[in-house]
């Protein structure tokens, strides 16, 4: 015997969840409370005065009556919301949080990749890319907020722009698969992935005071920026997974697509005896010299292709999971 489906979410549910999100969690209970019984009270008044003739429409009119539920929240606490004016505060505040979040970190990373590659040290390509990054923040605050200004100030007032309709509800928030911890526990890993590359190159030291790399040198003049390009798309590619929630099927050939770019190029070079440092394994006096083929490479190639193809595989199978409805369902 199959159990009945839940019924899904209606729009209230949605109202209230748009509404309390941001209202502090521990005042959240209570307003959700009463504005329930508020839309509650008013969808009944409606439906007893013979103004909406089924619950269905009553509903939609009582919630497009309410307005901008993130409105009604900041009435409720007291918000003023007048940095451009109460009409367009919340079209821009939303636009510029959104394109804050995509086109600054895209920039950033594209600046810092592209220094290294043409051959910059790693500090200041560091330096260019958060200067870049920080100038592409103020220029979108700047001209995102001049726009909204000048549409405050315009003669017409019948834009749309601040205008809410029950189509901009958002869905209720999905089972997540990618917590918090993992996009801190992601990105503190690649940091320390960048920042070992960068550390064995300057400080492994031996008697006497001679620095000497672990990895070939020769390798910053392309594939050491390179793996520090893949591994700031990967934090990229983490923020986005943690932002959607849940896997899919996009994102788990992006992954694969990730691992590969990473994994085959350095497979490559530990089998071609390009990786490690020859001057490194003489001074510490490795038995098997430059080690070309020895264990050590050996080890490099076996730990990133068993790595990347469990990654990939792991990415997969969640996205397998969340297509069949393990995740993702609304709640």
């Amino acid at each position: 015997m199959t159990a009945p489906t839940p019924p899904g979410p209606t729009l209230t549910d949605r109202y209230v969840h748009a509404a309390t999100r941001t209202v502090p969690e521990a005042q959240r209970p209570e307003f959700a409370r009463e504005l329930r019984e508020r839309i509650g009270d008013q969808i009944d008044a409606r439906l007893a005065s013979g103004a909406g003739t089924t619950t269905a429409d009553a509903e939609s009119a009582v919630l497009t009556e309410l307005g901008d539920p993130e409105r009604l929240a900041a009435g409720y606490l007291d918000r003023p919301m007048q940095l451009i004016g109460p009409r367009y505060y919340l079209p821009w505040l939303r636009l510029l949080k959104l394109l804050l979040s995509i086109v600054v970190p895209i920039s950033t990373a594209a600046v810092i990749f592209a220094k290294l590659i043409s051959g910059g040290t790693v500090g200041q390509a560091m330096l260019d890319g958060l200067s870049t990054g920080f100038s592409v923040a103020v220029n979108l605050a700047f001209w995102v907020t001049l726009v909204f200004a000048i549409v405050e100030r315009a003669p017409s007032r019948s834009s749309s722009i601040g205008e809410w309709t029950l189509a901009q509800l958002p869905e209720l928030p999905k089972a997540r698969q990618v917590g918090l911890g993992d996009l801190i526990a992601s990105i503190v890993f690649l940091v320390l992935f960048v920042v070992a590359l960068v550390w064995q190159t300057f400080t492994v030291q031996f008697p006497g005071g001679e620095t000497t790399p672990v990895l070939n040198p020769e390798l910053w003049t392309f594939w050491l920026p390179y793996l520090i390009g893949i591994a700031a798309l990967e934090v990229v590619f983490i923020a986005l997974l943690y932002r959607n929630g849940t896997w899919n099927w996009v994102f788990a050939g992006a992954n694969v697509a990730l691992n590969a770019a990473f994994a085959i190029p350095v497979a490559w070079l530990a089998a071609t005896g390009q990786l490690l440092n020859p001057g490194f394994f003489e001074l510490v006096g490795w038995p098997e010299g430059d080690d070309p083929g020895g264990v050590v490479s050996t080890a490099v190639i076996a730990g990133v292709v068993i790595i990347a193809v469990w990654d990939s595989v792991d990415g997969i199978l969640k996205a397998w999971r969340a297509q069949r409805g393990g995740f993702g369902q609304r709640c």
